[in-house]
């Protein structure tokens, strides 16, 4: 799956001000909720809470994909976050997690489901990708990330 098919500059917030996994995974449901990607913001939340309950999505490395299948959404919904401050996500492997991508998909597209969730994998662990957006400052300007710059790094563009 082409990320930049399911992802727009207006679904990616850095940083994200939340300090706990809660907050933070509500921050970019908020987002997409107010670019009007979903039905219901609680709904969409309380889907992705469940499924955080679960099992934490913490992937490791820095890396969250916090993420749930629902009747909410038409089409696949995806945001991307990075935090202010590194958060405890439970992760696999314990590390707190500075980068997350959350993932909305409709209950009947499981293989495009599992595609996505694939291809944020395969560019979030794409050698210096994760090194690059884990760092605060921008090297080449000397300023944080903006949307724009994050935008091009996971889309690859």
């Amino acid at each position: 799956m082409i990320l930049s098919q399911v992802i727009d500059i207006k679904s990616i917030k850095t940083p994200l001000v939340g300090t706990d996994k809660k907050s933070v995974i509500a921050e970019l449901v908020d987002l997409v909720c107010d670019n009007g990607l979903v039905s219901s913001r609680d709904g969409v939340f309380n889907a992705i809470m469940e499924r955080e309950n679960i099992r934490s999505t913490g992937v490791g490395k820095g890396f969250a994909i916090p993420h749930c299948k629902t009747m909410l959404v038409d089409e696949i919904v995806l945001a991307f976050g990075r935090c202010a401050e590194p958060v405890n996500f439970d992760s696999i492997d314990k590390e707190p997690v500075k980068l997350i991508a959350l993932l909305i998909s409709p209950t009947a597209k499981t293989g495009e489901h599992i595609q996505a969730l694939a291809g944020i994998s395969r560019i979030i662990t794409t050698a210096g990708v994760r090194d690059k957006l884990w760092n605060d400052i921008n090297p080449d300007t000397g300023k944080d990330w903006t949307a724009e710059e994050v935008y091009k790094i996971i889309t690859q563009e």
